[in-house]
């Protein structure tokens, strides 16, 4: 007994719980170190073993007793602490209920065949990079399912109804046990005979075939916004599959692809961009035309402007999609453009500038022009020869 960690620490609760935080409390690490959840895991195997004993005894009023009064000592000899818990007197199925639920993705659910909403459709539409800047209509082709005009959606034969699921009782769902390490658990699935429908029709629509939609192509509209970006999606109430047993119809969810576009790229609410100077523009300064969402502006660059200057164009970005009058900004680099096929009349205007300038056309002849200087060794040489 002397290697047993505390119960109370094993749950991670204090010595005063409820009985609603030690099951709380137990879920959280039963959820966490579960086998299933952590296969191959032996110390996973380990804890979780430690916490069935740990809730075992807590949850029980008198083996808690006991166990603060004496500790694990009070369970030496084959009690709870001695090996095999005994699971079947204690209120488990909404505990492992919930927890498998999340296991497996779904939760708890109830038993009553309420109205349930139908099923969401997805679609894809293609726009360009402007028309994600200014925002567009699009007309998309789909299949939509219709209520059954024939027998208004029940399925069954004109003349004839729908007949309560003997399986279910009506309720759609039904109830089985399973065993699990804890014992017998019970689960809840949907009822495979009517499909969760609580109905069963035996005499099918000649028009439906027995499923109360008839499915058709249909043209939907699509407004897509000022502002979206590549892989967002638009979402259209009420366009996708119908609901059952009254309830509403899914969505429609557009996801929308934007093209590349040959010279803007965007990131976030800002565009980016790059725009050619000539050689004389960067120099003298002027202005230069950049092309823009909104068309071409002049901007005026500053004498001796170097390549790869950043300029900002405020609000000259991408709208947000909430307020389209709210834009990010274009960020544009200014590249100098070197001419080329240049006549010899340019090419000699190039000449005298460089010569007025940096001269960096004669440098190495400037250099060989230049009277070397002389070595020590020819000094001292010089002087005898004169002597």
């Amino acid at each position: 007994m002397a290697d047993k960690r505390d119960y109370y620490e094993v749950l991670g609760v204090d010595k005063n719980a409820d009985d609603a935080t030690l099951k709380k409390a137990f879920r959280q690490q039963a959820k966490k170190y579960h086998p299933d959840v952590n296969p191959g895991d032996t110390e996973a195997e380990k804890k979780f073993k430690e916490i069935q004993e740990a809730y075992a005894i807590l949850s029980d009023p008198d083996k808690r007793r006991q166990y603060d009064q004496f500790g694990h000592a009070a369970f030496e000899g084959g009690g709870a602490g001695g090996g095999g818990f005994d699971f079947s007197g204690m209120d488990m199925g909404d505990i492992f209920g919930d927890l498998f639920g999340d296991f497996f993705g779904g939760g708890r659910r109830s038993a009553d065949n309420g109205p349930r909403k139908g099923a969401n459709l997805r679609a894809s539409v293609r726009i360009t990079f402007e028309e994600s800047i200014s925002g567009c209509e699009k007309e998309l082709e789909i299949v939509l399912k219709d209520d059954c005009k024939t027998c208004h959606a029940t399925g069954a034969k004109p003349g004839t109804s729908p007949e309560t699921c003997s399986r279910c009782g009506g309720k759609g769902k039904i109830m089985y046990s399973q065993q699990s390490l804890f014992g017998m658990v019970q689960n809840v699935q949907t009822c495979p005979d009517c499909r969760g429908t609580g109905k069963i029709v035996k005499e099918k629509c000649p028009d439906c075939r027995g499923t109360g939609y008839i499915a058709s192509k249909k043209r939907i509209k699509v407004t897509v916004p000022a502002g979206i970006d590549n892989g967002q999606s638009i979402r259209i109430r009420d366009k996708g599959e119908p609901g059952t047993n009254g309830g509403p119809r899914g969505d429609l969810l557009v996801e929308v692809h934007v093209s590349r576009h040959p010279i803007f790229q965007r990131q976030d609410m800002n565009i980016y961009s790059t725009a050619p100077m000539s050689y004389a523009q960067a120099a003298l300064g002027g202005e230069v035309r950049i092309s823009t969402v909104d068309g071409d502006v002049l901007y005026e660059v500053k004498p001796g402007t170097q390549t790869d200057t950043r300029i900002r164009l405020k609000g000259k970005g991408v709208p947000s999609l909430r307020n389209k009058a709210v834009r990010g900004d274009h960020y544009v680099t200014l590249v100098v453009q070197v001419p080329t096929g240049l006549n010899e009349e340019a090419r000699e205007a190039l000449r005298k500038f460089d010569a007025v300038t940096e001269n960096s056309l004669d440098v190495e002849k400037e250099k060989d022009s230049k009277p070397k200087k002389k070595s020590f060794k020819d000094k001292i040489k010089e002087t005898f020869e004169e002597l």
